[in-house]
């Protein structure tokens, strides 16, 4: 393959969420074809986003490798950028004040109004946020998560209306995602689990009836004189989204290891 090739199937890999797999790619592209900033650039994004203070390290090695051959990449630049900013500066002060430097550099070689130039200010908008700030990108995160969850949960039921039949493209995602959740709530001791996945919102809106009911019942009884008992009626429903999380990540492998084997395929026929 080119450098090229290797560049399109780690971007491919990436967007997916496969970061070993694009780290193991770029490295294979690196050692069989020799230096390319692309290729640096790939494997550092797919240490960056592993969010980890090695990984980290890792993706400053190989921005700083691709930097050393091609100085004015504008690609390695930006991306070594955002982890600086991303940096602590009590625990890694070198890094976090490297972002200067690479920040004003950038500006010599991307004029305003460049992508490079619009990723530069986003990054520093997102390193200049406040606590408060903090707080709402991660309650609108967790909102996204939960949108996520419930449009993925609509779709298994739908299925689940259907018959539990699902054509899938091996590399179609939301596909994939739902026939991982029929194969996993498949068999007669989860038809309850599939009952509360089609009545999802029903089954919540019981639940916390259930809960209330319960906690109030032990109280007046005299059994204790305040209740979290009620609570456990939560297992259920929680256990049924837990299936449905736990589909999610067999579909994404499933759809990673799909890309490999088309890739391999392409390699061998190339």
């Amino acid at each position: 393959m080119t450098h090229e090739q290797y560049a399109d199937h780690c971007e491919e890999l990436f967007a997916a969420g496969g970061f070993t797999k694009v780290r193991k790619l770029a490295g294979s592209g690196l050692e069989e074809l020799g230096p390319d900033p692309v290729l640096y650039r790939w494997l550092g994004l797919a240490h960056a986003a592993e969010d980890e203070d090695d990984h980290d390290a890792e993706a400053e090695k190989a921005y700083e490798a691709g930097l050393a051959q091609w100085p004015d990449d504008l690609g390695l630049l930006v991306s070594y950028l955002e982890l600086c900013l991303r940096a602590d500066g009590w625990t890694y002060p070198g890094r976090s004040a490297r972002a200067g430097l690479i920040k004003d550099r950038i500006a010599v070689l991307a004029p305003t109004g460049s992508p490079e130039a619009a990723r530069v200010e986003d990054a520093l908008g997102w390193a200049g946020r406040g606590y408060w700030q903090d707080v709402r990108e991660r309650t609108a995160s967790a909102r996204a998560e939960r949108a996520t969850l419930t449009s993925h949960s609509a779709d298994v039921a739908e299925a689940l209306k259907q018959g539990g039949q699902v054509p899938t493209h091996p590399e179609d995602l939301r596909a994939a995602e739902v026939a991982a959740a029929l194969e996993l709530l498949a068999g007669p001791w989860r038809a309850p689990l599939r009952l509360l996945v089609r009545y999802r919102v029903a089954a919540y809106v019981a639940t916390f009836v259930l809960v209330l009911a319960t906690n109030k019942a032990l109280v007046l009884s005299g059994t204790v004189s305040y209740s979290l008992w009620g609570w456990i009626w939560y297992a259920p429903v929680l256990l049924a989204d837990a299936k449905l999380k736990q589909a999610r990540q067999l579909a994404r492998q499933r759809v990673i290891d799909a890309m490999e084997a088309r890739h391999a395929q392409t390699a061998a026929s190339g």
